[in-house]
């Protein structure tokens, strides 16, 4: 019967096993993160103190060139003059165009504002921004109401 028994352990054949255990490693990661989480927090963001200079004057910022465009379609510009004073003028397209080329030539980093009113259409506004832009005004935005 030993014999037997011995001849049936010798038969039995050990295969190798080809699959990975990856509990381990998927352990060791939930560990990492919850140490991560834990310690981000708690990390302070880095400040960082800014030297100081004296007798520095604040950058003087050009006063911007505003476009009005209202519900009718008609336009008008407001802009201040080089002595400080307020300027409106009332402009077609063509107007605008010679208005800013002038412009450009004596403030050649002066931002240029849309302002349209909310019911005129999205195409006539990015037509004026367009053109402003191919007359190579560099700063375009436009200007709206928050809420």
């Amino acid at each position: 019967m030993a014999g037997s028994s011995s001849s049936m352990r010798g038969s039995r054949q050990r295969r190798a096993m080809a699959d990975i255990n990856v509990v381990p490693y998927i352990d060791v990661m939930l560990v990492l993160l919850v140490i991560f989480m834990v310690t981000a927090p708690l990390v302070a963001p880095s400040i960082v103190n800014l030297p100081t200079v004296g007798g520095a004057a604040p950058q003087q910022q050009t006063p911007p060139v505003i476009v009005n465009i209202r519900a009718d379609g008609n336009m008008n510009v407001k802009y201040k003059d080089d002595s400080g004073a307020q300027q409106q003028e009332d402009m077609t397209k063509a107007d605008l165009h010679g208005f800013i080329a002038d412009r450009a030539q004596s403030h050649p980093d002066q931002p240029v504002v849309i302002a349209a009113d909310k019911t005129v259409k999205y195409e006539v506004v990015m037509n004026v921004m367009s053109e402003l832009k191919a007359q190579g005004v560099k700063r375009v935005g436009l200007l709206v109401k928050s809420q």
